[in-house]
């Protein structure tokens, strides 16, 4: 069995936002209109207020940081040619779904014949980190390993407190609207590359899907390239957290190799316990407990966390060259994540105009700090805003 090349990708879903109003502003195919040349890398979603990159393949974090911020910066310069700036956020905090255009492109209108209203709501906003895995039973052995993860790494990345104009209490209110979907949420267990294949060609034949692209588990086999993504995270507001989840991920890719090469392995758990953590990540993100199933014991996210950074990657950080990437996990878990951050910019200014500033903000650092300047001056300078919706 060959070892993976280990390259990452990262695929990201931004906010168009006007900045008069702070609200999302349906103008991605307008923004987009004439330049052919960046439609590889910068591309229409669902919503005509959603647009989305796609990197280059990166054979390190540190490379996959410069094509970040290339790629926002891009976007950023774009939006700003019509008035418009960006946000990274899982949701926007008070913009309603059911005042959103849909892009008029084939495949869109298609989703929302397919999907009706799920479609319209599905107005949410996420990363997807890809990790290369050429082997294809290995790429099972790894997605039925990872799966426990997932929570651990949702639980870093939470960027949606906000739906509606109410605060929802959870940390991640994207992973909430996106289960409505059929074929989401935590994947089955495999038998190998033959019992995906054989699920895929069930529901291909039977008219359910077109092909892979329309499962939509947290973590999937990508239907047209030899990686992994990783799609349960949402969107990270700042580079630093999207670089460090990459990292993250691609580390865990990479021990799991180094114990296949030594003919160990992880415990596989039940979809219905992994479920169970990844309702407590959305729910309460670092300050909540998640399980450790091996004790039968709860513990607090941060500690289980920082145990799988301390005890089972640490052995591969250093050959991968990491280190300082995924220990940024450590200040995440200091400072809260960008949910926290919205929450907090919420319970001090009571303006949730305020907590899409803050989000904007937060999105071109590192990138454009002109707009970072603009921003983070504006955050509490109102005496009256927009409140909690009723």
């Amino acid at each position: 069995m060959k070892a993976p090349s280990l390259t990452i990708g990262i695929e990201e879903e931004y906010q168009v936002i006007d900045p008069a109003t702070l609200e999302l502003k349906s103008y991605i195919t307008e923004i987009l209109q004439g330049d052919k040349v960046i439609m590889d890398e910068i591309k229409p979603e669902l919503h005509q207020s959603m647009v989305e990159i796609g990197s280059r393949v990166c054979h390190t974090p540190q490379e996959l940081r410069s094509e970040i911020v290339r790629l926002r910066g891009m976007v950023m310069d774009l939006a700003g040619k019509s008035g418009l700036v960006i946000a990274a956020a899982g949701t926007h905090p008070f913009s309603l779904w059911t005042e959103q255009e849909i892009t008029p492109l084939e495949r869109y209108i298609g989703v929302k014949s397919d999907l009706a209203d799920l479609a319209q709501q599905l107005l949410i906003f996420g990363t997807h980190i890809h990790v290369g895995i050429e082997d294809r039973e290995f790429m099972i052995d790894v997605m039925n390993v990872a799966r426990y993860l997932l929570p651990h790494v949702l639980a870093l990345s939470t960027s949606s407190p906000f739906w509606q104009g109410r605060n929802t209490g959870l940390k991640s209110y994207r992973s909430i609207v996106f289960k409505n979907f059929p074929r989401t949420g935590v994947p089955p267990i495999l038998r190998g590359h033959t019992d995906y294949e054989e699920l895929l060609e069930s529901l291909v034949v039977t008219n359910s899907v077109p092909d892979g692209s329309k499962i939509w588990w947290d973590v999937r086999p990508h239907h047209a390239y030899p990686t992994l993504e990783f799609r349960v995270l949402d969107v990270c507001t700042r580079v630093d957290e999207a670089v460090c989840l990459a990292a993250i991920l691609q580390a865990i890719v990479a021990k799991l190799w180094k114990l296949r090469r030594d003919n160990l392995t992880f415990r596989i758990y039940p979809s219905a316990m992994i479920e169970e953590n990844k309702w407590r990540a959305v729910r309460f993100g670092l300050d909540g407990k998640l399980i450790d199933f091996g004790k039968q014991k709860e513990l607090p996210a941060r500690e289980l966390i920082s145990e799988i950074l301390h005890w089972f990657v640490d052995d591969v950080v250093d050959e991968l060259g990491t280190r300082q990437e995924i220990e940024y996990a450590f200040e995440i878990m200091r400072s809260g994540t960008s949910a926290d951050r919205q929450l907090a910019v919420y319970e001090r200014t009571g303006d949730l105009k305020d907590v899409v500033r803050n989000v904007v903000s937060e999105t071109a650092e590192g990138v454009r700090p002109q707009i970072v300047e603009r921003f983070r001056g504006m955050v509490g300078s109102r005496d009256q805003g927009l409140g909690i919706r009723d």
